[in-house]
Formats: structure tokens, C-alpha cells, sequence
């Protein structure tokens, strides 16, 4: 039996996370109180998929945070995988560690996904923006990696 969490829609209040980052510090969704934050989930760091995903985040990191938005990007990865994808990439917004998936299925981004025609359970590649108050301002699953930094910065008007 899978275990597939509940997506969250516009307006709900987004859940709390407390989690370590990449250097070992913890990062909370409290601390970005104020400010409008993107929380994106990604299944595996240095896989294809979530460097393209992650390098797009980092190229468009100036623009994002001049238009008011911080980014942090959550996975199941132990902290030595995030600590070498961030230095792989030069990657300097928060990497957050989420062994357990609670993270994910709390934000929605934790279910099923087919790969290479087989059914795996896991982090699905997500992305949520929260407003300064801590609502959801939208909720994206299953985003394909290519262009998404791109039409997300179109939907934010950034």
C-alpha cells in the first residue's frame, strides 16, 4: 500500500518544517515570515532532472529575491549528497534535508510517480510559493523540470 500525501490549494495556511540545511543550520518556514518564499521539492540531488531544475533556480536566484522572493529546495538526500550537489553547482540558496518525507507529505509532494514504466513511491517534483502571512499562494506537482523556473517567473510576473 502507498502513501500518498494531499495536495495543498491557494489560501491554505502552509505547513510548518524545521529541517537542517546543506552546512548542518536549521531552517524553518517561520523564519522567512515577511517574506514571499518558494519551497520546491526535488526526488534525488545530482540527478539530471533536479540539477537542471536547481541550476535553473540558481540562475534566476537575483531576480527572485529582487522581486521579493527567497528560495529553498527540500529532498530526501542526506546532508553529504546536499552539501556536494550545492558545491557541484555553486548553489546557494538553502538545501534542505528531509529523510523522513514528512516534509513532503505534509506540503503534498510525496506519492507515487512512474519511472522507466515502474510505479515508485517518493518526493514528487513540486513546487509551492508562500506568501509573507505563511498562506499558499499556488502549488504545482509533477512539474517537469525543463523551463519550470521559467513559467514560474512568468506566473509571479518576475
Amino acid at each position: 500500500m502507498t502513501e500518498t500525501s494531499t495536495p495543498l490549494k491557494p489560501g491554505q495556511q502552509a505547513p510548518a518544517f524545521s529541517l537542517s540545511d546543506a552546512r548542518g543550520n536549521t531552517v524553518s518556514l517561520a523564519g522567512f515570515a515577511g517574506r514571499s518564499v518558494v519551497v520546491y521539492f526535488y526526488p534525488k540531488a545530482a540527478t539530471p532532472g533536479c540539477t537542471t531544475e536547481a541550476c535553473d533556480f540558481r540562475d534566476n536566484l537575483s531576480s527572485l529575491a529582487a522581486a521579493g522572493y527567497d528560495v529553498v529546495g527540500i529532498s530526501s538526500d542526506p546532508l553529504e549528497d546536499l552539501q556536494a550537489f550545492a558545491a557541484d553547482e555553486s548553489l546557494t540558496f538553502p538545501l534542505l534535508s528531509d529523510p523522513g518525507h514528512e516534509t513532503a507529505k505534509a506540503y503534498g509532494a510525496y506519492g507515487d510517480k512512474e519511472f522507466g514504466g515502474t510505479v515508485h513511491t517518493g518526493t514528487l517534483r513540486s513546487t509551492i510559493v508562500v506568501n509573507p502571512d505563511g498562506t499558499v499562494k499556488s502549488a504545482e506537482y509533477n512539474v517537469n523540470a525543463q523551463g519550470h523556473v521559467a513559467r514560474l517567473r512568468e506566473e509571479l510576473g518576475v
